[in-house]
């Protein structure tokens, strides 16, 4: 009884061992940055911002807002420049019932939706985004991080579409095991000055695992950082690339999947 006890231990021990990985390069933390809501500022002030440091990015496009349509070539640029396009909706629906969503129109309450009708919507919305991408691969980010509509978890029903989904706000993951790029924490900042989004990477490269960073404007707009704040960060991430592995989610989603196995 002792001996496979023992040899149950040691199985058990080395299956857990085969979900920690190493990051690429023998980074100490894996970093996504990410733009929501398809906002002027981000092509005006993230964007080359960005490509000046060669770090890539994900954007997830609300595909509804004006600025899509109206510089649609500029966004068809940045999938070509090796950043994602990611998913965030046609129209983004939320739960105008919620405080502070006296924003939310009638229209496009979450709380009036149908279930059926919101798959559906993230999933045309995927179709459109290969129609200025070519893309097959993406990954989500939930607006307003609601996931409910007639009581049910419409995001459980997109998993299959999806490579990685960010779904709510939350904390740093604190230890790599506990990555799941399908229902990933994120941090939305705002007003928050270099100093505080550095000390989100770092903690990350604390616990050796991965920040997610969601921004929405960047030098104007709404729930703005600013042009400093991002620029700083951005320089950080720059000259500690043998710490910080920074790329789309997509990349990084595909790179835990293949290899936390």
């Amino acid at each position: 009884m002792k001996t496979i006890t023992i040899l149950s231990i040691f199985i058990c021990s080395n299956a857990s061992a085969k979900t920690i990985f190493e990051w690429p390069n023998h980074a100490k933390a894996a970093i996504s940055l990410a733009y929501d809501d398809a906002l002027n500022s981000q092509l005006d002030h993230a964007l080359p911002a960005l490509n000046k440091l060669n770090l890539k990015a994900s954007f997830y496009l609300t595909l509804s807002s004006p600025t899509v349509s109206n510089r649609l070539e500029e966004w068809r640029h940045i999938a070509k420049q090796g950043h994602e396009l990611g998913n965030h909706s046609i129209n983004h629906a939320c739960h105008g019932s919620l405080p502070g969503r006296d924003w939310v129109l009638t229209y496009n309450d979450l709380d009036k939706k149908q279930f059926d009708e919101i798959i559906q919507e993230i999933n045309t919305a995927n179709t459109f985004l290969k129609a200025i991408d070519g893309e097959t691969l993406r990954t989500f980010t939930v607006p307003c991080a609601d996931q409910l509509v007639e009581h049910k978890n419409y995001v459980h029903a997109l998993h299959d579409a999806f490579v990685g989904i960010k779904s709510h706000v939350g904390k740093i993951p604190k230890s790599r095991s506990s990555i799941n790029v399908m229902d990933a924490a994120v941090w939305s900042p705002s007003g928050n000055s270099g100093t505080e989004l550095i000390a989100y990477a770092k903690q990350a490269a604390f616990y050796g695992t991965i920040a997610n960073f969601t921004f929405h404007g960047v030098g104007g707009d709404h729930l703005p950082v600013s042009i400093k704040a991002h620029q700083e960060l951005l320089d950080f991430l720059a000259k500690n690339k043998d710490i910080y592995w920074v790329d789309t989610y997509r990349n990084i989603s595909l790179y835990i999947k293949k290899n936390a196995n």
